[in-house]
């Protein structure tokens, strides 16, 4: 049923009187530099200006990670340096991760590998263990990581012979999506198999992922990540495309269907309703694309328009709808579920006309109102290699310290970044990599940010060449 304009108005001032992160209200305005939402400054109890986070970055004497003092960091697994449990090299090009809690203390993590096209492109792809391969044409893949207590680590293939696996997500019930960022069919950049498909991956046990199936009834698309409504069952994910902008999507399960382990390769490949949003203001009128707002608190209702061909056969699923039918966004990137909704990401607009242009924005989507915020708005860098400056927000998390930590993935040097209650940014670490030496620098992007499960360590990673990182310390609500 389509949101009525009286429904939206009256949600639209529930919902603007501020967004839920980790039990705490508060609204996050978040340009570099930004000020505390309630008098304009931080104040200590002393009543004198703090800055928030944790302080200034401190070098790395190794020249790989910057941190705050206090903190420290361990590398878990090194592409061409690590080994899995076969032998063979850690694959390349870490992307996507979450943390999972297994036996005797152990956390388990799900790495996705963003490696696209054949496999003769890249020198670690993922390995073709038995029994784990969708396509042996595709490079790509994820590999499940333990970290057991004594601070030894093991890693083996979760799947393998899928493409350009980017961000995804967790579910509920403690298994992994991992997402392929792609649309490659049969026949195309050496595949074997049409890709652009969601598969699960179960950590725990080794026998579930045997013989990969797709989750087609998800669609084939870009897809970058997705979260799962724990009380609906719905789906929600994004897509990372341009030529047009993609979409923002949910999924709706069929009537009796209940999640669980193993349960979404039952599905038919039509099964449930797959739908992309449309958004319009207090007003009534059409958003055509998120990366017009640029005012923190932006409130958008959003109705659902069902995809007329999820596996888009012949024609790209965001482009089977025409001019005003849904809404569109620059780089649509990471999501997590948290306080009864999903954070997302919007990437940069720098190309987009004056008074609109940004350097990222975070939605939130509340399912109850069916309505989206803006949470958070990067203003644009206007000097990438100068430190403390942020653009190009990617994967995500909430933090259990209050606020959210971004990956980044923008113009000269990259950082992993906090947004706090308060209406503030903060650095958490930068890559260091080629910093200081003749080479002229190349500051991989960071993915794959998640909290252990006892929200004592911090997992990140560089995606090139392939680091994944833990990363410990004096963790407090940073204001």
């Amino acid at each position: 049923m389509p949101l009525s304009r009286r429904d939206f108005t009256a949600r639209t001032v529930i919902a603007g009187a501020g967004v839920a992160l980790t039990g705490t209200v508060g609204a996050l305005a978040t340009a570099p530099g930004a000020l505390a939402a309630d008098d304009g400054t931080l104040r200590d109890e002393h009543g004198r200006p703090c800055e928030p986070g944790y302080g200034p970055l401190v070098a790395d004497p190794a020249g790989l990670l910057a941190l705050p003092a206090g903190f420290r960091y361990r590398v878990i697994t090194h592409s061409g340096v690590t080994t899995l449990d076969s032998g063979e090299s850690t694959p390349s090009n870490h992307d996507g991760t979450a943390a999972f809690e297994g036996h005797r203390g152990v956390t388990l993590l799900v790495n996705n590998h963003e490696l696209k096209g054949k496999r003769a492109d890249w020198a670690h792809p993922v390995p073709l263990t038995e029994g784990l391969v969708y396509d042996p044409g595709a490079a790509g893949g994820c590999t499940v990581v333990e970290v057991r207590r004594g601070g030894e680590v093991a890693e083996w293939v979760g799947i393998a012979g899928t493409s350009t696996n980017c961000a995804g997500g967790a579910t509920p019930w403690d298994t992994w999506l991992t997402c392929e960022e792609t649309e490659d069919l049969a026949g195309k950049n050496g595949m074997t198999k049409d890709h652009g498909y969601v598969f699960e991956v179960d950590p725990h046990d080794r026998r579930a992922n045997r013989d990969p199936k797709p989750v087609k009834a998800f669609g084939r698309y870009a897809h970058e990540a997705v979260v799962i409504d724990p009380r609906q069952g719905h789906a929600y994910l994004t897509e990372d495309a341009s030529g047009p902008n993609g979409l923002l999507y949910r999924w709706t399960p069929p009537s009796g269907f209940r999640h669980g382990r193993g349960k979404l390769r039952t599905l038919a490949a039509d099964a449930g309703v797959l739908a992309a949003a449309k958004c319009f203001d207090s007003a009534g009128h059409f958003v055509d694309d998120l990366s017009r707002a640029t005012k923190i608190g932006t409130v958008y209702g959003v109705d659902w328009v069902t995809v007329p061909d999820r596996d888009a056969r012949t024609v790209s699923v965001r482009k089977q709808f025409g001019e005003g039918a849904v809404t569109r966004a620059r780089k649509l990137e990471g999501m997590w579920w948290a306080d009864g909704g999903t954070y997302f990401v919007s990437s940069y607009a720098r190309e987009e006309s004056p008074g609109t242009a940004h350097d990222g924005q975070v939605w939130f989507y509340d399912p109850k109102r069916r309505t989206i915020r803006l949470t958070v708005v990067l203003g644009v860098n206007a000097d990438p290699a100068k430190d403390g400056s942020f653009d190009g927000p990617d994967n995500i998390t909430v933090s259990p310290y209050g606020g959210l930590v971004i990956a980044e993935d923008g113009s000269g040097l990259q950082h992993l970044f906090g947004a706090t209650e308060s209406g503030r940014t903060y650095p958490l670490a930068r890559n260091e990599m080629n910093m200081g030496t003749a080479q002229e620098p190349e500051y991989s992007e960071f993915t794959g940010v998640c909290f252990s499960p006892d929200g004592h360590t911090l997992y990140a990673n560089i995606q090139d060449p392939g680091i994944m990182l833990a990363i410990t310390g004096p963790w407090r609500r940073a204001h």
